[in-house]
């Protein structure tokens, strides 16, 4: 063979362009032959004259030496099949992987080593039509398991009889870092799962401490409000009482069931276990009420003062959350006044909220709730730590330090702060910027008068009250009003008497909670079975309403009055009959 010279290119022409290529074409031919009559041992050498007219000789070792070299340095397991699934040849780090030494391997049946025999022969099948890309499992020669991906193919025929390639990928790394990741997913959602339980009791906790410190002026109130009702009810009993004076007492028992029902609903509401629910309600209404509530907490000697603005100021939040964050911070401010001085509530609404603790501050409406004291104030090293966790300048068992912290978390959750200034000797100063938002669509209709319907007479109302006084007192009631009344004593009984007559009622009077059925499922099958019947609701506190709501029912909260019963009685009716 002649050296390999390059050709001189002297006419630059396509012409003689497609020449030199066609030289080199012929070239690389000629070179592919030579290495194939090589390989099938047609010569046992070949010498060609290399660039500086040195002598190269080339045999079949030294040909496949650089392919060799590189499928044995490979990190996946290379082999070759023949039709049957015997290992031809094999690589070393197939060697590697199976545990057997290189020379075993060869002449082997690769089923030997698979997890799965039958699926594996299926592959080496269907090599011979088109490439299998496959994921397996190797078992290795001491019987463990080992995941590895195996790509298959035709290599070539000889004399019509397939030859199959391969590649082993090893997944064992791979699959572990799956596991790994896997097992780290559980360990957070296990955590996250640990974390929503700790912050429900951590919440829970928070609301018993204020609980705890409503106690005793709650228990005081009534007794005062019980007090009222058992000395008007003394009067009432003397005989010759003069009709003003009867009216007057009269009132006062009525006036102070309003209050004592007030109280027991702000308690309700703020006690009642419920998940966190965010919800647009007029946070000068929400102030007020705490303003009250706060009464109880702070003492006889402590002066609640409430500035509010004229118009009304929204906010998104959690209710019973921005209930529990006043109550926290008027506890403290009790305290550091040493139960008596001055607690100022002030709303202003259409704030921006400036910088607090090195947080950038927004130039977007915010409704800023101050809550100032007349207290000892605040040490300076103190004031940076007021509302970390656990942290207390209380004596032991005087405080647990969730308060404020508390009140720092719900800020931040409804996506305002909390800032706080003090000044010794003079006091503290606790500001909630919580982000204002418009006034909610009404979506209340207005109150239509049926002049024609006003009249109870005819009208038969089912009562169904598992309480035999309560029941009867309600019965009692609505024939005062002019219906005509059935009492039943649980839900079965009210729909056994539904089925003797069905046609008899026109409304259910219900109670929420009663033994077997409740009031809202026996609702519930009333709406599907007597569609066009009214169900009127009523409880004093219900768990089931706090978690469930009334499901669109009409409610009426205990204790309610002759003309607020009578009122929704009408109104129910009016809207079931037709026009």
């Amino acid at each position: 063979m002649n050296g390999e010279k390059p050709l001189p290119l002297i006419d630059p022409s396509p012409e003689a362009y497609r020449a030199h290529i066609r030289e080199l074409e012929a070239r690389v031919e000629e070179a592919e032959e030579t290495l194939a009559a090589i390989r099938r041992g047609d010569f046992d050498a070949v010498v060609i004259e290399g660039p500086n007219r040195e002598r190269l000789v080339y045999t079949l070792d030294t040909a496949d030496r650089p392919y060799r070299a590189l499928i044995e340095q490979m990190q996946e397991g290379a082999f070759t099949l023949d039709a049957s699934g015997v290992i031809l040849y094999c690589n070393k780090r197939m060697a590697e992987m199976l545990g057997v030494p290189q020379e075993r391997l060869i002449g082997q049946h690769l089923n030997t080593f698979a997890g799965e025999p039958t699926c594996l022969m299926r592959f080496v099948r269907g090599a011979e039509d088109e490439p299998v890309r496959e994921e397996i499992v190797l078992r290795e020669a001491n019987g463990a398991l080992r995941a590895a991906y195996l790509t298959l193919s035709l290599f070539e025929r000889s004399n019509d009889v397939p030859l199959l390639c391969g590649i082993l990928t090893d997944l064992t790394e791979q699959k572990r870092h799956v596991r790994a990741l896997a097992e780290a997913d559980d360990r957070l959602q296990a955590e996250a799962q640990e974390r929503e339980r700790v912050e429900e009791a951590l919440r829970q906790s928070q609301k018993l401490e204020a609980v705890g410190q409503l106690t005793g002026g709650v228990a005081h109130d009534f007794n005062n409000l019980l007090t009222v009702i058992k000395s008007s009810t003394d009067f009432l009993k003397r005989p010759n009482l003069p009709e003003e004076r009867r009216l007057r007492y009269v009132e006062a028992i009525s006036d102070t069931i309003d209050r004592a029902a007030k109280l027991t609903g702000q308690l309700l509401a703020f006690a009642r276990r419920q998940a966190l629910k965010p919800e647009v309600f007029e946070i000068g209404g929400a102030l007020k009420s705490v303003a009250e509530m706060l009464d109880s907490v702070t003492g006889a000697r402590i002066t609640i003062e409430t500035k509010l603005p004229e118009k009304p100021c929204y906010i998104r939040a959690d209710l019973s959350q921005f209930e529990t964050a006043l109550i926290n911070i008027a506890v403290n401010a009790r305290d550091a006044m040493s139960g008596e001085g001055v607690l100022t509530l002030h709303l202003v609404g259409g704030q921006p909220m400036p910088r607090i603790r090195g947080h950038a501050g927004s130039e977007s409406a915010f409704a800023a709730v101050s809550i100032a004291d007349t207290g000892a104030g605040i040490p300076p090293d103190v004031l940076p730590r007021v509302f970390e966790p656990f942290f207390t300048t209380k004596e032991i068992g005087k405080g647990t330090g969730l308060g404020l912290s508390q009140v720092f978390g719900f800020a931040k959750q409804s996506g305002g702060d909390v800032d706080v200034s003090s000044e010794l000797g003079r006091g503290s100063m606790f500001t909630l910027y919580l982000p204002q938002v418009d006034a909610p669509a009404e979506h209340r209709a207005a109150a239509v008068v049926d002049e024609e319907f006003d009249e109870s007479g005819g009208l038969c109302i089912l009562v169904v009250e598992d309480n035999v006084e309560v029941g009867r007192f309600a019965t009692q009631i609505l024939e005062d009003l002019g219906y005509s009344t059935v009492l039943a004593a649980n839900a079965e009984d009210a729909l056994a008497e539904l089925e003797t007559i069905p046609f008899r009622f026109d409304a259910v009077f219900s109670d929420v909670v009663m033994p077997g059925m409740g009031g809202i499922e026996l609702a519930k099958r009333l709406r599907v079975s007597h569609p066009d019947l009214p169900v009127i609701l009523t409880s004093g506190y219900s768990h089931v309403l706090a978690q469930e709501g009334v499901h669109d029912f009409e409610l009426v909260q205990k204790p309610y009055s002759v003309d607020q019963l009578s009122r929704v009685l009408r109104e129910a009716v009016r809207r079931q009959r037709p026009r």
